[in-house]
């Protein structure tokens, strides 16, 4: 999948397999969004075996079918819940939708992959805790922008080696490409996507709350805004919040749909550790007008200056890490405290949001 959308952005990695072929079967639902093939790609390459694939629309099948051949389409989404070989769903559905279809394969004994958002009201999330523990099953969330980003991941393990001592200030930077010819109808119904610090903001509570090792957080201000799109008045193109960690530590971070077509990929994502040490700061996607790849991280600390460019180099073990969590019912690749909390906190932040309608309004 291309770079230019970021939709459509499915990354592909070095092979790292956990398991031996059909020890670990998972199955496809809802192909809503393009994230699923990021997310069907990652635990492949750790050994998972795609076994069946299951939506409604004939032509999202005929796309996944052609990047995964191999894979059974099942005639219903109850086919795949029923079937006892198979470990874990993983699926992109609308955001509104994903709670309910977690719910309902925990309920069938799967553990449950579901790209972010994972909810879009408190409400959800409570059910989905309640399923949890009824059930004994997981909820995992696809955080992309830190489990398959390889300059995430390497800045993960320098700060847990005190590479910078302790976080004390994570600054996000988190803009997309909107291309809203090519986006479906919900993606601009608020109701089923959530609102934007909800949706991608998520991204960036995630990275906080992991970097600076907070296990909870307040939401000190947030604010959200629909700046350019007035046909889409349902669309927040932009917003913005900052929390402060129970560690002490802060983060301040904005997302926007405002990415221009001159940049060679669909957003400039960076991020910005401060330590107690050092700093880190985060070039993800691209090195604007220097290097068009991205995964470059630049690290200060008591040892000097240091550039690493780590396309290829690092892998993404969030997923071997989930199929091994899965069989042996661990926590290394993610605690499901952690993901609810990440949840909570975006839901929290778009609920907590003050409403600009114009930039007359920041003036």
């Amino acid at each position: 999948m291309g770079k230019q959308d970021g939709m459509t952005y499915a990354p592909k990695g070095k092979p790292n397999q956990v398991v031996q072929p059909g020890e670990f079967l998972f199955a496809a639902i809802a192909l809503d969004h393009g994230h699923i093939y990021g997310m069907c790609n990652g635990l492949i390459e750790a050994g998972g075996t795609l076994a069946a694939v299951y939506d409604p629309d004939p032509e999202r099948v005929a796309c996944f079918t052609d990047a995964y051949p191999s894979v059974r389409v099942a005639s219903s989404e109850n086919e795949i819940l029923t079937d006892s070989s198979i470990h874990l769903i993983a699926a992109a559905a609308i955001p509104s939708e994903r709670a309910n279809l977690g719910i309902r394969s925990m309920e069938a004994g799967k553990d449950y992959f579901t790209d972010k958002t994972p909810f879009t009201s408190l409400e959800q999330l409570e059910l989905a805790k309640a399923a949890v523990k009824r059930t004994g099953r997981k909820y995992m969330v696809y955080f992309s922008e830190r489990l398959h980003v390889e300059s995430a991941v390497y800045a993960g393990e320098l700060i847990s080696n005190g590479a910078i001592g302790d976080v004390i200030q994570v600054t996000g930077f988190g803009p997309h490409r909107l291309q809203a010819d090519n986006r479906p109808e919900w993606f601009f119904q608020k109701d089923n996507y959530g609102g934007i610090l909800c949706d991608i903001g998520s991204h960036q509570i995630e990275q906080f709350l992991f970097y600076a090792g907070c296990s909870d957080a307040q939401i000190l201000q947030s604010k959200v805004a629909n700046y350019a799109n007035p046909f889409f008045p349902e669309l927040e193109d932009y917003g913005d919040a900052t929390l402060v960690g129970n560690t002490g530590a802060t983060q301040f971070f904005k997302v926007d749909w405002h990415t221009p077509d001159g940049l060679s990929t669909w957003g400039d994502g960076r991020t910005f550790i401060t330590g107690t040490k050092g700093t880190i700061e985060l070039r993800k996607y691209v090195d604007v007008a220097r290097e068009k790849s991205g995964d470059h991280l630049y690290l200060v600390n008591q040892d000097g200056e240091h550039h690493l460019s780590l396309q290829g180099k690092v892998g993404y073990p969030f997923f071997g890490e989930l199929i091994l969590d899965c069989i042996h019912r661990t926590e290394r690749a993610m605690t499901q405290a952690h993901a609810f909390k990440a949840a909570e906190l975006c839901l929290l932040a778009q609920q907590q949001a003050v409403h600009l309608t114009s930039r007359e309004n920041v003036r």
